[in-house]
């Protein structure tokens, strides 16, 4: 307990600290200048009539997930409003696309950049809103935003709980501030098995597994005239995909696509970074090291001579595993964790991943059951697998089938866990 109230001292104490940090993120545009007051709890918009359920979702994957689920609820529950916060200028972007795309209940669903976690700063932000339930997507766990909804009444809910053995190793660390915290919430769903006998560990209980909603969100979306574009102008070059990269991944793709292309005449790397701001920096980086490159976020298309393709902007992902065969998952060859592969899976690609899996294992390790999956350690297996795929479409294809497979059996979260939150939208639980 001692480390909890560490933090809230310094959280209490934070306020000039914190307003410079997201002034300098606004200056880098990780931050949306004209809507830095909502960080500080401050309203953009006006609260609806009617009942409204907080929803915070951290990321874009996150958003991703749970968009389905708030279009079943709102769809179950005239009159329902979501306020859904991020902490992101990609998920906000994300969110703002769904409402535009989904007109009839996007109405219905609210944005907010979630407020910094000062007392002061989640208390504004809860008088103004009044929410009546609120949802926690994943492992985002803000402490004094947990105690100050506790306080009202509003037990937290966690929504596709996540303990990746990271996570666990620190909670387990102090055990006694995981049970003040996360005992506060009236509901813990884990998305899968271990993370909920990870929870169970840290002496938790109200602890349900209706199953994973990544795996239960339908595939992801396409400009259908961008990938027909994109098709013709690749044409019949060998490619494979690298998709979600973080810092220290890209230099070790380009080298495997070097030692690919030893091989593979008119090879064509793409490249899909996890933030899409870095694609400037990426591209110098890999233009001063030698490589023909084309830039989407400067709308420029691969060409006969391209060596990589630099996908740097949002809201692609769709287009770009519908391109290949081929898909590499990021944040696997640096101690990241991994993304999400399943999204790979629903458009049939044969998948290839780094070690480090761990904010995915038990995924992961399913669909390598399967023969979805091929795991490399390094630049040169990684180089090495990708050779031996683009020389034996039979082996492409079997492990395409596989993924398919295993996305068409899983299912069914989205509706199980609706079924558990709906007892949360008519108010408070104690």
């Amino acid at each position: 307990m001692a480390v909890l109230r560490l933090y809230l001292v310094i959280a209490f104490l934070s306020a000039p600290l914190l307003r410079l940090q997201l002034r300098r993120r606004a200056m880098a545009g990780r931050e949306e200048a004209g809507r830095l007051a909502e960080r500080f709890g401050y309203a953009s918009l006006q609260r609806p009539s009617g009942p409204l359920v907080w929803v915070h979702a951290a990321s874009v994957g996150e958003t991703i997930s749970v968009l389905p689920l708030i279009g079943d609820l709102l769809a179950a529950h005239e009159g329902l409003h979501v306020l859904l916060t991020n902490g992101t200028v990609t998920a906000a972007q994300t969110v703002a696309a769904y409402q535009k795309r989904e007109s009839a209940i996007g109405a219905r669903v609210l944005h907010q950049y979630v407020p910094l976690d000062r007392r002061r700063w989640v208390n504004r932000f809860l008088d103004h809103w009044r929410p009546q339930a609120t949802f926690w997507v994943e492992s985002e766990i803000w402490p004094n935003a947990i105690i100050t909804c506790a306080a009202r009444g509003l037990k937290p809910v966690m929504i596709n709980g996540r303990m990746s053995p990271r996570s666990f190793k620190n909670w387990h660390r102090f055990n006694g501030a995981a049970q003040f915290l996360l005992g506060k919430f009236a509901l813990l769903t884990a998305q899968d098995d271990i993370s909920a006998a990870r929870l169970r560990d840290l002496g938790l209980e109200n602890i349900a597994t209706p199953g994973n909603l990544k795996l239960d969100a339908p595939p992801l979306a396409v400009d259908t005239a961008r990938l027909a574009a994109l098709k013709e102008a690749i044409g019949a070059r060998p490619h494979w995909l690298a998709a979600s990269t973080h810092p220290g991944e890209e230099e070790q793709l380009a080298a495997a696509h070097r030692l690919i292309a030893e091989a593979t005449p008119q090879l064509l790397t793409i490249i899909v970074p996890r933030h899409p701001e870095r694609g400037n920096a990426i591209a110098d980086k890999l233009r001063r090291d030698g490589f023909k490159l084309a830039q989407r976020a400067r709308h420029e298309m691969p060409t006969s001579d391209t060596e990589i393709y630099l996908m740097d902007t949002l809201g692609e992902m769709g287009l770009a595993y519908r391109l290949t065969d081929i898909a590499f998952i990021g944040g696997t060859l640096v101690p990241h964790g991994g993304q999400n592969p399943f999204e790979a899976a629903q458009l049939d690609c044969a998948i290839l991943h780094g070690p480090h899996i761990a904010n995915f294992e038990t995924l992961f390790d399913d669909m390598a059951s399967k023969g979805a999956t091929a795991e490399v350690t390094d630049t040169a297996t990684l180089a090495a697998q990708v050779k031996a795929l683009l020389n034996n479409p039979a082996s492409i294809e079997q492990m395409r089938h596989a993924a398919k497979d295993f996305s068409a059996e899983m299912g069914g979260a989205r509706a199980r866990m609706a079924a558990l939150l709906t007892p949360f939208l008519g108010g408070r639980h104690e």
